[in-house]
């Protein structure tokens, strides 16, 4: 498989395969110029990961809108839950920066997170 890693802006293009050695599976990458290019690569071969960012509405506030995102990636196939229990926050002002807004989102271990302030009116 190739990959262009998204970790940093360097954006290297990476090979990952599934190879045998001394009789174990592994997943060999070349094309990394570091090591989180070998893990992305690998994440992406066996549980691709994502931070999900958004917004939400709230009431009572100097903005109507707060933006959001999870702490730490989740697993692609569970951004559709994540973005179902963002859609479902009922949100007054004041919200914080850093403010835990669900606690682990959709059974991630995630938390989403406020990433501006809302001033309350």
């Amino acid at each position: 498989m190739e990959y262009t890693c998204i970790v940093c802006p360097r954006g290297c293009r990476l090979t990952a395969e599934k190879v045998t050695e001394d009789g174990k599976e592994i997943i060999k990458v070349t094309g990394n110029f570091c090591p989180r290019g070998a893990k992305y690569a690998t994440e992406e071969m066996t549980c691709p990961m994502r931070t999900v960012t958004s917004s939400c509405y709230v009431s009572g506030g100097d903005e109507k809108m707060v933006s959001v995102k999870t702490d730490d990636t989740v697993p692609k196939v569970k951004i559709g839950q994540v973005l179902d229990a963002i859609s479902k926050l009922s949100l007054t002002a004041p919200v914080s920066v850093g403010d835990v807004l669900i606690r682990d989102v959709a059974g991630t271990g995630r938390n989403v997170v406020a990433t501006r302030n809302v001033g309350a009116l």
